[in-house]
């Protein structure tokens, strides 16, 4: 490396390393904001109700839940959430219900956005696993009973 090349560098780094503890570079603008009271709730219909003001979802058959019936191993559960049928699709949330926090995952999409999340999840035990999805101002869910051979959350 060429002497200048690495005076020019180590300027940079140091210019960056005082603004950033002058406090003028702050990751506020990165940081996600989350509905602690949401995922913190014990019950699902707590998580809901912090998390969409209401617990009165409709069931749709617009929503694809895919799950497997049997997990092997609880910690790593796959489940996939198809609502690309649904107008104005807002959010999407993953619950399960037995676990010790429902609330798995919250998901909020731009306007325009497909409704269409692929994850995995950490289960304790056999449970039913149920997708919320805000819609056009409305609630719809869709929920399937996985059951789970080894526990991950706590078994």
């Amino acid at each position: 490396m060429k002497r200048r090349a690495f005076l020019k560098n180590t300027v940079a780094t140091g210019a960056a390393v005082v603004a950033a503890n002058a406090g003028l570079l702050t990751p506020t603008t990165v940081l996600a904001d989350w509905n602690k009271t949401a995922f913190s709730a014990k019950k699902t219909d707590d998580a809901l109700n912090s998390l969409f003001g209401s617990a009165n979802a409709t069931e749709s058959s617009d929503i694809k839940l895919k799950a497997p019936a049997i997990a092997e191993n609880g910690a790593v559960t796959p489940v996939t959430v198809d609502a690309t049928s649904l107008d104005g699709v807002e959010s999407i949330a993953i619950l399960a219900s037995k676990n010790p926090q429902p609330l798995v995952c919250q998901y909020s999409f731009a306007a325009g956005a497909l409704g269409y999340v692929s994850t995995r999840i950490k289960m304790g035990e056999t449970m039913n696993v149920m997708t919320v999805v805000k819609a056009g101002g409305k609630l719809f869910k869709a929920q399937q009973e996985v059951k789970v051979t080894i526990g991950g959350c706590g078994g």
